[in-house]
């Protein structure tokens, strides 16, 4: 094994959010050892100041390159909803101020679509890629609507108001196992795999 190869093993992703640390874990299924910002004793507050979801894919990935040497990817995923204009989109997170929760997030997109006829949504996931002095961005998006009521238990974020296109129930009520193997983040996931193992 070469010492590239070596190091296409141990890879950062910036994030501290466990359940998306989870879910890409369960996603690449031992393929690649996955280190987490608390991994590297890295404890920033990464600001996410971008205007896109790639933007702020890269700027979280630069700055782990930058600061602490490792190869990196990193995400920014929203939810574009086609009525209103693609909104939350990159604000997703957000939508319902700081300090707000998902609850607040999904209750004001219930309340921003009440009346609408068209709830087609897309769930949009980027990832930037720093890799050997090089950025590559991997995307995937997966398609549905938005319902009138949250309905599930799994899942995070918009999960509970969200059914993915050839299915009836939402992302919370169809469970970990298949959301991770349909959604945009295990789309975006798999290119990203896929590339790195094609470095080997």
């Amino acid at each position: 094994m070469n010492m590239n190869s070596q190091r296409m093993k141990q890879i950062v992703f910036a994030t501290n959010n466990s359940h998306k640390l989870d879910e890409i874990r369960k996603i690449i299924n031992g393929r690649l050892q996955i280190l987490s910002l608390s991994d590297i004793n890295c404890h920033n507050e990464i600001e996410e100041t971008g205007g896109t979801l790639e933007e702020n894919a890269l700027i979280k990935a630069r700055f782990v390159r930058e600061m602490f040497g490792y190869d990196c990817f990193a995400d920014d995923s929203g939810l574009e909803v086609e009525a209103l204009g693609g909104a939350p989109g990159v604000y997703s997170s957000r939508y319902a101020g700081e300090g707000c929760n998902s609850i607040d997030n999904m209750n004001k997109l219930l309340l921003a679509l009440q009346g609408l006829g068209n709830r087609m949504a897309q769930f949009r996931t980027v990832i930037a890629l720093v890799i050997n002095g090089e950025e590559h961005l991997f995307e995937g998006v997966i398609k549905g609507q938005i319902i009138e009521e949250k309905r599930g238990k799994s899942g995070f974020g918009y999960d509970p108001v969200f059914v993915p296109l050839g299915y009836d129930q939402t992302f919370a009520e169809l469970g970990n196992d298949i959301k991770n193997s349909i959604s945009h983040r295990a789309i975006a996931t798999q290119k990203l795999v896929d590339f790195l193992l094609k470095q080997e």
